[in-house]
């Protein structure tokens, strides 16, 4: 399946990119209808176009960001997890930095909420043309076979999918976003209007309600690697289900337990070593494969982008670390950016021991084996734009499992980009997930024995009950770095308020402060509000 993506990759770029990039965002020109035909390779390329959304660096309709930066995920991991108390970025002249930082930002255009904003958007354009271009009744006017047609009834379900993922992701960071199916107005001079929250989360659990249904042609859990499935969409409604009551202020906690259950009888399995699964060869590797349900994927040779797992990878490093024979992570960029708050790691890794002359440190969690420390200071304290002052994170490391690190010593080893597929979503969150609805239920027996499985997997005590506070240290150890944090916060009260501080929390002060709560989301664009005059501004933002 990895060969398949690459595939639709090549022949996506060789032949349809040119002519549907003028789709997103661009009402004025349709896609043209002999992209398609009777052909099932350019129907396979279109669905590939949907998933490359996420991997790609083109810059339409991005004006001058940069590429890599502009790419989906690495904006979406900035804006959940530099934010909070899980990451600070040391790139200290943009303007984007400090402001996710410090949870400072405005109504003024900041690059990665705009990238979150433009490609979702984007993302959701093209699915909604390519479900018009393959609606069964032009499939019978260009004279496509039954079977054919069939076939492409899945990609459709898959396509359908991808467009709930990137609402999802909308309406996390945005609230009400512009709503647009493939039944909307489109071309000339069409401008969508915002839908509320909860309408575009109700529209959203439909789509995957249905998705994991038999009634859908989504392929069956585990046999898509790495496109989705029906796992997907069941991971996707749980995840929804656990922030109802963010998104619609309604909890929906039987409904994210009984989704939890469904996805346990799929045949999922935890990967036996955590660390297996953010090595270079995650997606080959079958135990940690039969872990993810979702993933989006990287290969350093066919799919090169700055952004998503490369970013991680070359952020979290400095260019004199990528040839420390201690601990390399098979990276040959190091643009010294990431890195952790030493205050995060004491609170829920409790290591010991840091030697930073020599990187060597004391930690029980298997999860906490993943920091490089070497040459470092430990404080972040008037040192928030140096990098050395924190500890960097390697969790994501190109080098494939079981492969020693003198085996990726030699700089022609290293490589620029990720081979690592970023997990968007995994058996180990969905175990979280049933633990947390089975708390709010009264039913936390049901759940310890997923909880065991965690702790036995990270060697370490396992929990005897389950508490909001063992979740929020739980979530951080077990999905550290993988984009969930913000919305965690969010969830538990604790983004904004004083309940709970970290380093530069709310402004420039080392000791952290709380802000408004109206930043529990983010502005829209000033650019979309000048554009679109249907477009409402969020309460506490100005209007430009």
């Amino acid at each position: 399946m990895k060969k398949l993506i690459y595939i639709i990759a090549s022949v996506l770029l060789a032949s349809c990119v040119n002519d549907l990039d003028t789709l997103p965002l661009n009402k004025t020109e349709p896609v043209s209808e002999y992209v398609y035909g009777k052909d099932e390779n350019a129907y396979l390329s279109g669905l590939g176009r949907l998933y490359f959304q996420f991997v790609t660096n083109d810059l339409t309709d991005l004006q001058q960001m940069d590429g890599g930066a502009s790419e989906i995920i690495r904006a979406f991991w900035s804006v959940q997890e530099t934010t909070t108390d899980e990451a600070k970025c040391s790139w200290e002249n943009d303007a984007w930095v400090r402001a996710l930082n410090t949870n400072t930002w405005s109504e003024t255009q900041n690059d990665a909420v705009y990238a979150v904003y433009v490609r979702t958007l984007q993302g959701i354009a093209l699915v909604n043309e390519y479900l018009r271009q393959t609606a069964p009744e032009r499939l019978e006017a260009r004279g496509v076979s039954a079977d054919l047609a069939r076939k492409i009834d899945s990609f459709r379900d898959e396509a359908r999918f991808i467009r709930a993922y990137l609402y999802w992701m909308a309406i996390d960071c945005f609230g009400s976003v512009p709503f647009t199916t493939e039944k909307s107005p489109f071309g000339g001079a069409y401008f969508p209007q915002q839908a509320s929250r909860a309408d575009i989360f109700d529209f959203c659990v439909n789509e995957l309600t249905y998705l994991m249904s038999d009634e859908s042609d989504m392929p069956l859990p585990r046999s898509n690697y790495p496109r989705a499935d029906k796992g997907s969409a069941a991971g996707l409604l749980a995840r929804m289900y656990l922030n109802s009551k963010v998104y619609t202020g309604v909890e929906r906690w039987a409904e994210a337990k009984a989704v939890c259950e469904g996805i346990f009888g799929m045949g999922y399995t935890l990967c036996p070593d955590y660390a297996a699964l953010f090595r270079g060869d995650n997606g080959e590797n079958l135990q940690a494969r039969g872990e993810m349900l979702w993933t989006v994927d990287y290969n350093a040779e066919k799919t090169q982008s700055y952004g998503g797992s490369s970013y991680i990878l070359s952020a979290t490093l400095a260019s004199t670390d990528i040839t420390d024979e201690s601990r390399p992570n098979g990276q040959r960029n190091g643009w010294a950016g990431l890195r952790v708050p030493y205050e995060f790691v004491s609170r829920y890794f409790d290591v010991s021991g840091q030697d930073y002359l020599t990187g060597a440190y004391d930690v029980a969690d298997k999860r906490g084996e993943v920091f490089y420390i070497k040459g470092r200071q430990e404080s972040m304290e008037n040192a928030l734009y140096s990098f050395m002052n924190g500890w960097s994170c390697l969790k994501f490391n190109n080098i494939p499992f079981g492969q020693t690190n003198e085996s990726y010593l030699p700089q022609s080893a290293l490589k620029s980009f990720a081979d690592v597929d970023f997990p968007m979503i995994r058996l180990g969150e969905i175990y979280l997930i049933y633990a947390e609805a089975c708390m709010h239920l009264g039913e936390e027996g049901m759940a310890l024995p997923k909880l065991r499985e965690l702790s036995s997997r990270a060697g370490v005590e396992p929990p005897q009950q389950i508490s909001q506070e063992f979740l929020v240290a739980e979530r951080a150890r077990e999905l550290m770095w993988e984009a969930h944090r913000r919305t965690d916060l969010i969830r538990y009260g604790l983004f904004h308020t004083d309940a709970y501080r970290w380093p530069y929390k709310g402004g420039d002060s080392y000791a952290g402060q709380s802000f408004p709560e109206y930043k529990c989301i983010f502005p829209i664009p000033p650019t979309e509000l000048a554009t679109n005059d249907k477009l409402v501004q969020n309460p506490g933002y100005a209007m430009p």
